[in-house]
């Protein structure tokens, strides 16, 4: 599955423009890598998503194309969250 649209089915960013936006920005980090919202996702993948002053971290579960809303936090874990400040990280 295509990360833009994985970021909005498991629902980490509520809009898929949201998720194709940060992406394109290079805010949007799959396994260590700088992603393009085309990045195709998979279990077991990392992924670091920047977004206003958050920093989130998680690792992908499983991967389904459509989910219920009570169960889209199934689909990862969350690793790491963190605030990051414009210059660099807290």
């Amino acid at each position: 599955m295509r990360l833009d649209k994985y970021l909005k089915v498991a629902r980490i960013l509520k809009r898929r423009t949201v998720s194709k936006e940060l992406a394109a920005n290079q805010r949007v980090v799959v396994n260590g890598r700088v992603a393009k919202p085309s990045t195709d996702i998979k279990p077991g993948d990392v992924i670091e998503v920047t977004f206003g002053s958050r920093c989130l971290v998680v690792r992908v579960l499983e991967v389904k194309d459509i989910v219920k809303k009570n169960e889209a936090d199934t689909m990862y874990e969350v690793i790491e969250e963190r605030i990051v400040e414009e210059n660099g990280e807290i």
